[in-house]
């Protein structure tokens, strides 16, 4: 598994325990070079909406706010906002290449049910 550094920015009482797996940390670089996106943030959260209550959602961005967390992973930061923090908490983010198909995953312990599409989740 791959070393993260946790710099808690603004959010004293967050411990942080999101995790990105090598492979998930690579493919966040790849992207964000195919995007032509150098030096941005992987901003990751968790947003209402989906038919189980909320959506997962990444994206690279230049605005750090001064309550997100701050994760340093292999040379890529990560920033979680508070609220998205109490919904990922032990989560484990992982990409995976297979058969049928590739993609992100999202491995949360705090996840109870999750829609049939597998787009949306509850706690």
């Amino acid at each position: 598994m791959n070393e993260t550094t946790k710099t808690e920015t603004g959010n004293p009482g967050a411990t942080g325990g999101i995790t990105l797996t090598p492979a998930a940390v690579e493919y966040a670089k790849r992207m964000r070079a195919k995007e032509q996106k150098e030096g941005q943030a992987l901003r990751v959260g968790v947003k209402a909406g989906g038919c189980s209550g909320y959506n997962y959602f990444m994206g690279f961005t230049a605005d750090r706010r001064a309550n997100d967390l701050v994760l340093e992973c292999d040379g890529l930061t990560v920033l979680v906002d508070p609220r998205s923090l109490e919904v990922l908490e032990g989560t484990e983010i992982d990409y995976r290449r297979g058969l049928m198909g590739a993609g992100v995953q999202f491995k949360n312990p705090r996840a109870k049910k999750s829609c049939g599409c597998g787009e949306s989740f509850s706690v």
